[in-house]
């Protein structure tokens, strides 16, 4: 199935160095706590991404990674900001903050650079303090060999070295279908990679569906002669790989030590300034455990995907609930702060008060789904209009924040053919549509990406916020910002609105009439892309049956892209 995708951005590296400089620049005449923190912190990030930009560009001109000025550079650029954002986070953000000179632009650095989205920085709350801590409680010593695997991998990397006093880290680039990652090392870097050391550590955010990635560095670094209790892994979390995982990597995993500190964040303390001194524990409500505050009954649960789903919290403070979701560190949590200002003040979502360090806090809204206590029909038309047409007005986006037709299209009919079967596939390619035509009639922006029954809040008033509202149009997939069409479609499956007579009466509130066209594409499109979607998540939950079984429930969507065909 076709699901998950890669975003990234092209920059030009001088001025991405001067929005460098103004970051620290900033932390310089910031005071002590952790917004200075947590601006470092943003500071130390997108040094990575350059570093990282500048490692890919030297392996995409060579084919290769090897040794160079490219990687050293970057890295140079990056350990000061990793051993100070280290310290801060060791003082309790209290450490006076030396920073570095950012340089000009060095002599053989492309024009442009290629940046990847860290996807644990925006996505899976993993923080760079947390391979700091895990670092410091290994054991081992300055004479490490540091490995990080790009993207993310160089900046976990770099907390790793500057924990442990060891030099500059190398990083990978892992290559090859996702699930059977491989390397393409130079003669070079292959004999550096094979001199002895007391011991090499392995960093990056996985391990995903298969672990395939720190696998293949691991099982290079083996044939080089290494032996395995040299290798030392410094993962993102504590579990194993997924379902994709061979049986070989998935024993290479039990046999090599993991050194895994998930940061816990203190959000009592961190949200206090928002919501008020904190009057119980918070309450962790991943994974889908939000569900057992909503339901009474298990077996009335919606589904989710616990490995997809943002990391939340239920907090008590100031008096009321609150809800406290991540949404990305930095830049990546910051771009949805004026979003989540519009919609609360304009009534769609519940109260939202501020963002701290990649947690975002809203008021906790004592609510049941519209899958519980369906709305009225006429208000759930109107609310659901107004909703659409206010994101659409007011948050366009540009068109390479989403995937174009082509890609969607290719998604749909690889999805059908899986879903129900081969020769519902090519029925749907016999229907290409003229795809270049869409890319023009469309206006792409911050969809919503989210219209199931359960992702709306029926209150007692009778009033319907808008739950989940901020991430889903920058997601680890590979949709992003479409034309509103989109969440037309999907309230026609998911809400059972009347997507012709919704368009209609979005144009009469934006200033171009959506195109008829685009709705019949995204009727195609949503279907196939929530199927490739459940069908993932449920193999990846088959430790979880019950979840796998919820997962595993599509005939809407299955129905749906039949009636279609």
């Amino acid at each position: 199935m076709l699901v998950y995708g890669d975003a990234w951005q092209e920059v030009a590296p001088d001025q991405e160095l001067d929005r460098l400089a103004g970051r620290l620049r900033r932390v310089a005449a910031m005071p002590a706590g952790l917004p200075r923190h947590a601006v470092l912190a943003e500071a130390f990030c997108q040094a990575a991404a350059l570093a990282q930009g500048l490692a890919d560009a030297a392996f995409e001109a060579a084919g290769e990674d090897a040794p160079g000025a490219a990687q050293e550079s970057g890295m140079a650029l990056v350990m000061p900001l990793a051993q100070a954002l280290g310290r801060s986070w060791r003082s309790g953000f209290l450490s006076a903050v030396t920073l570095p000179p950012v340089p000009r632009r060095a002599a053989g650095w492309p024009a442009r650079l290629r940046l990847r989205q860290p996807e644990g920085f925006s996505f899976y709350a993993l923080y760079p303090e947390g391979h700091w801590q895990a670092a410091l409680a290994s054991g081992l010593g300055p004479g490490t060999r540091v490995i990080g695997l790009r993207s993310i991998g160089l900046a976990l990397a770099a907390m790793v070295a500057a924990a442990l006093g060891a030099a500059p880290p190398l990083s990978l680039r892992p290559t090859g279908p996702p699930f059977r990652r491989r390397l393409a090392l130079s003669a070079a870097l292959q004999a550096r990679l094979a001199k002895p050391v007391p011991a090499i550590a392995i960093v990056d955010e996985g391990p995903g569906l298969s672990g395939s990635s720190m696998a293949a560095v691991a099982e290079a670094l083996l044939a080089s002669g290494h032996p395995p209790g040299r290798l030392h892994l410094f993962p993102g979390h504590a579990g194993l790989p997924g379902a994709q995982a061979s049986a070989a990597h998935r024993a290479l995993w039990q046999r090599l030590p993991r050194h895994v500190a998930p940061l816990q964040p203190d959000l009592a303390t961190w949200l206090a300034p928002l919501a008020g001194p904190a009057e119980a524990p918070p309450q962790e409500l991943s994974g889908g455990a939000w569900r057992g505050l909503r339901y009474a009954a298990e077996a009335d649960w919606p589904p989710v995907d616990s490995l997809q789903e943002r990391r939340k919290f239920l907090l008590q403070a100031g008096g009321r609930r609150w809800l406290a979701r991540f949404c990305g560190l930095g830049e990546a949590g910051r771009r949805k702060a004026p979003l989540a200002r519009a919609l609360s003040r304009a009534g769609f979502i519940p109260a939202w008060r501020g963002l701290r360090h990649g947690f975002s806090l809203e008021a906790w809204e004592a609510a049941e789904g519209l899958d519980q206590r369906p709305a009225d029909p006429a208000r759930l038309f109107d609310t659901v209009l107004r909703y659409l047409a206010f994101r659409a007005r007011h948050f366009p986006a540009a068109a390479a924040q989403g995937a174009a037709p082509e890609a969607l299209w290719e998604m749909a009919c690889v999805n059908t053919g899986r879903a129900l079967g081969e020769a519902a596939g090519q029925a749907l390619r016999r229907r290409t549509p003229h795809l270049l035509r869409l890319a023009t009639l469309a206006r792409p922006c911050r969809t919503d990406g989210r219209m199931q029954a359960w992702e709306w809040l029926h209150l007692a008033d009778g009033r319907l916020l808008k739950a989940d509202a901020l991430d889903h149009h920058a997601a680890h997939d590979l949709v992003g910002c479409q034309d509103i069409a989109w969440d037309v479609a999907g309230a026609e499956i998911e809400l059972g609105l009347d997507g012709d007579r919704l368009l209609a009466a979005l144009a009469g509130r934006l200033e171009r009439r959506p195109a008829p066209a685009l709705l019949d594409f995204h009727r195609l499109c949503y279907p196939a892309f929530q199927l490739g979607a459940r069908a993932m998540a449920a193999a990846a939950h088959a430790h979880w049956p019950a979840e796998a079984a919820r997962l595993g429930r599509t005939d809407p969507y299955a129905a749906a892209l039949a009636r279609r065909l």
